[in-house]
This record gives structure tokens, sequence and C-alpha cells, in this order.
């Protein structure tokens, strides 16, 4: 984003003010000022050189001598070229000089000079240029108070007396207004000082908004795929900045939540310490309850418990040894089938 210092008029930089890019951020073709700035200075010719020719010089109508016998050359009149008081030969004849140049690149040029100006910190604005009475030496102390090398270009957006008349008797000040901002002035003088009101008369004359109002008249459809594209940037740069304010703010958010997410876990690895050992002497506190309370009873139930889990164990083995009436059915059957058997083999 272009930019320029705004000075007061004891030249103190009071702020920085931004520019408009559109108007102070041009690119800048090199071309382009060159052909603007020929037909400009070819157009301030006003083309009105002549000379006469032989046929327009008065006299000589009479042939000076005779055509034989003299010895000397021919001659039919004494205002040729070659007689002194004769005719010019190949001189300027009137003539227009002028060279058009498209109002579109008129109009770039403007905002190339401008720009190549902002870039270069050629700039210099003021909140207000102002003098109580026409001086000259107020104006020159101004220019003191100010960075400013050689030539000025002051631009006023007003006609303005008392600035006029202290600053024309300056050979390095060039007035000027803004209505006739040219691209020779603005490259012939090393800075451009100005108010900031004529910042705004010049984005008025020269910004997007006069380009599309001087281009509707033609093709408006030109005018209105423009805007939808501008239309289209803005959308996707403001999404930018609203996600970039998103980023930052969870980026700064990140580390109180990572604290207190630190502090969570450390109330609870107290309390999961807090718990345990709680239950601990719970179960301690009962236990010994229990065993000051029924010693006896805890020796009198051991025995009975002896006695019933070695009865089970007879009994288990008992099990075991006597066999099963059904068992026993079956392996007396199978005796007699092998007894048979036999007895027919035999």
């Amino acid at each position: 984003m272009p930019s320029a210092n705004v000075y007061d008029m004891d030249g103190q930089v009071v702020r920085q003010e931004e520019l408009d890019p559109y108007v102070f951020g041009a690119p800048v073709n090199v071309g382009l000022l060159h052909q603007v700035v020929t037909s400009q200075l070819v157009n301030r010719r006003q083309g009105n050189a002549d000379t006469k020719t032989r046929a327009e010089v008065s006299g000589g109508n009479k042939k000076p001598y005779r055509q034989k016998g003299t010895g000397r050359a021919r001659q039919g009149s004494t205002r040729a070229p070659h007689f002194r008081g004769g005719g010019t030969v190949f001189g300027p004849q009137p003539h227009a000089y002028e060279r058009k140049v498209p109002r579109k690149m008129r109009r770039l040029a403007i905002r190339a000079a401008l720009s190549d100006k902002a870039a270069n910190g050629r700039i210099l604005l003021m909140d207000e240029i102002s003098f109580e009475t026409p001086r000259t030496r107020d104006m020159e102390e101004l220019l003191a108070n100010l960075p400013l090398e050689r030539h000025v270009l002051l631009l006023m957006p007003e006609y303005n007396k008392n600035v006029i008349l202290s600053a024309r008797n300056i050979h390095r000040v060039k007035l000027g207004n803004v209505d006739s901002t040219n691209v020779v002035e603005l490259l012939k003088y090393d800075h451009l000082l100005m108010p900031v009101a004529t910042v705004r008369r010049l984005v008025k004359m020269f910004g997007e908004a006069a380009d599309d109002a001087l281009q509707m008249k033609r093709h408006p459809q030109v005018v209105y795929r423009r805007q939808a594209r501008r239309a289209a940037i803005e959308a996707q740069r403001a999404a930018n900045a609203a996600a970039a304010a998103s980023t930052a703010s969870a980026a700064s958010t990140a580390p109180a939540s990572k604290t207190a997410g630190k502090a969570e876990k450390a109330e609870k690895a107290e309390k999961t310490e807090a718990k345990p050992k709680a239950t601990t002497s719970a179960t301690s506190t009962k236990a010994a309850k229990e065993t000051s309370e029924a010693p006896e009873s805890a020796e009198t139930k051991a025995p009975r418990a002896t006695r019933s889990t070695r009865t089970a164990k007879t009994e288990k083995a008992a099990t075991d040894e006597t066999p099963t009436t059904e068992t026993t059915e079956a392996k007396s059957s199978e005796r007699s089938t092998r007894g048979k058997s036999r007895s027919q083999e035999e």
C-alpha cells in the first residue's frame, strides 16, 4: 500500500497517510511516459514558421541579361535561390505538429508519474497550506523546514491568493492547480508538495470510479465485468483477513487453554491420590474393628471348616472306589460274550 508523510507548517511529521493504490500504485511504463511527454511538448508548437520561395519573393520579373554572348551562365531571374535576396529552398512551411494520444494512455501516464513519485518518496503532504498575509519569507521558511531538494511542484486544490503571491518569486517553486495536472510537470520537478485535499481531488479525477464512469458511456459490459472481478477480489481479501484473524485468536488462546488443562489435570491427579489413601484408611479401620470385636468366633469356625473339607474328601474317594451297578453289569455281559465266542471256536 503506497503512503506518504503528512507534515505541519513547522516541518514536523504528523502522521502517515495511505494513498490510493489505483492512482499512486500503478505500474510505471517508461515507453508510455515517453510517448505522452513527446506528444505534449510537440503540441505546444504553433507550427507557423514560414519562408518564401522564389515564387513568393518580390521582384525578379526581368531576365538580368541576355541568354548568349556575355560569357556568363544563363539566368532567368535574380530571385533564384543562389542569388542574394532570392528565395529559400526546402525552408520551413506552416504545418501542424499535433500528435494525438488516446485518453486512456494520457490518464495511465499521469497515474504512472504519480506512482513513480510515491515509490521514490517524493510526495510530501500537508493538512493545509495557508498564510495570513502574502509573504515570500514565510514560504521560504516553510520550504526550509521540509525535506526538499531543488525544484518543487506545489499543487493546490483551489485558488489561494496568499499562497500564490508568497511563492511566485521563488524560482525553484512551480505553482499549479490540480485541474491542470500533466505528465511533463510531474516528471520535471523533483518533489511534489500538496495538501491532503489535493490527493482526494486526484483520486476523484483519476480513480477507478472516474474510469468506470468514462468507460460506461461506450462499453458498459466491460465495466460490469471489471466491477464483478473487483468484488470477487475484495471478497477473497476479506475471507483471507478473517482466516488470519481466526488463526491469530486461536494462537493467542492456545497458551491459556494449555495452562487451564494442566491445572485441571493437576487437580484430578490430586483427587485420585487422595481417594486411595481414604479407602485404605477406611479398610484398615474396618478390619481392626472386626478383629477386635470377634476373635473367638473366628477360632471356633476354623475347626468346622477343616472337618467339612475332610468329610468331602472321604466321600469323593468312596465314590471313586465303589463302582456303580451299571458298570458291573456291563462288564459281566462282556465276559459272557467272550466265553461264548471261545467255546464256538473250539
